[in-house]
C-alpha cells in the first residue's frame, strides 16, 4: 500500500513492524488507513470479516478516523471489544462498551456488534462471549499497550501466553487502575472497579492482522520494554514481537525512551 502519511522512521523488531509519526494525530490517521485497507482487502474475498476493538483514550485518533473512511462496508463486519469492567453500573460512560458504541459502532452500524455483559452470571458470560469469538477466526484485532505493559486487561499478575481459555475474569492490578485515573476515566483511584472480564492473551493473538496504536508520554517505559525487553508476562505486550503480522504505531512521545 502506499501510504499518504509517511512515518518519520520504521524499524522491525523481531517480527513486529514498528511505524512513528511525527505526532499523535498522524499516528491515528495513519493507523485507520492501514486498517481500512485491510478491511476492504479482506472484504473483496471474504463474505464477512470479525474484528476486536480496544476501548481507550489512546484510540480515539484513530477511530475517529477509522469511521470517517469511506467505501467499507460496514454491513459485513462483525465486531467484538476485549475488555469489559466488573461492577460498573450500566449507563456508566466509563463502559468500555459504550465507548466503543458512541465512537464508532453507533455510526458505522456494523452488521454485528457483540459487546460483553459483566453485569450477570461472570462464568457464563466467559462462556458465551468465548463460544462467539471461538465460531470463527478473528481477521483483525486492534489494540493499545498499557503502562504496565498490558494488552487487553491481562496485567503482568494473570497474563498467560498459553492462556487455555479465550475471556476470564481478572483482577486488576495497582498500575493498571491508577492508569485510568491518569487517563482522565475516573476522579479517583477508589472509583475505579478491581476486577473486569478480558480475551486472554491467545485470542487477541487469533487474529491473523493485528494493529496496535500507543500514543502519549504515559507509554513510553512500556514501549521500551516493549522493544527491548525479554519476551516474558513481566511485560505481556513483548509478545507483539512474535505475532506474524503486528504493527506497533507511535508518536515520538511514546517512543522517547526507545531512542538509542
Amino acid at each position: 500500500m502506499n501510504e499518504t502519511i509517511q512515518p518519520q522512521q520504521i524499524k522491525t523488531v523481531d517480527q513486529l513492524q514498528v511505524h512513528i509519526y511525527d505526532n499523535r494525530a498522524l499516528l491515528g490517521t495513519a493507523a485507520a488507513s492501514h486498517v481500512a485497507h485491510k478491511m476492504k482487502e479482506l472484504l473483496d474475498s471474504k463474505s464477512r470479516i470479525r474484528m476486536v476493538f480496544a476501548a481507550a483514550p489512546s484510540q480515539n485518533e484513530f477511530l475517529q478516523a477509522l469511521k470517517s473512511t469511506e467505501g467499507i462496508d460496514w454491513s459485513r463486519v462483525t465486531v467484538f471489544h476485549m475488555d469489559e469492567y466488573i461492577g460498573l453500573a450500566q449507563e456508566a460512560p466509563q463502559r468500555f462498551g459504550t465507548f466503543l458504541r458512541e465512537r464508532l459502532f453507533d455510526e458505522v452500524k456494523p452488521g454485528e456488534v457483540h459487546l460483553i455483559n459483566s453485569a450477570g452470571d461472570i462464568d457464563e458470560e466467559c462462556r458465551r462471549y468465548a463460544e462467539l469469538l471461538g465460531a470463527a477466526p478473528i481477521d483483525i484485532v486492534c489494540l493499545g499497550i498499557g503502562e504496565n505493559g498490558h494488552i487487553a486487561f491481562n496485567d503482568p499478575p494473570v497474563a498467560d501466553f498459553n492462556d487455555p481459555s479465550l475471556v476470564k475474569s481478572v483482577e486488576l492490578d495497582l498500575p493498571c487502575r491508577q492508569q485510568q485515573v491518569n487517563d482522565g476515566c475516573f476522579a479517583s483511584l477508589q472509583e475505579v472497579p478491581t476486577h473486569a472480564l478480558t480475551l486472554t492473551i491467545p485470542a487477541l493473538f487469533s487474529g491473523a492482522h493485528l494493529f496496535c496504536m500507543v500514543p502519549g508520554k504515559t507509554k513510553t517505559a512500556a514501549v521500551h520494554r516493549t522493544l527491548n525487553g525479554s519476551i516474558s508476562t513481566e511485560c505481556p505486550s513483548t509478545i507483539l514481537r512474535k505475532h506474524p503480522d503486528c504493527t506497533l504505531y507511535l508518536d515520538p512521545d511514546a517512543y522517547a525512551g526507545d531512542m538509542s
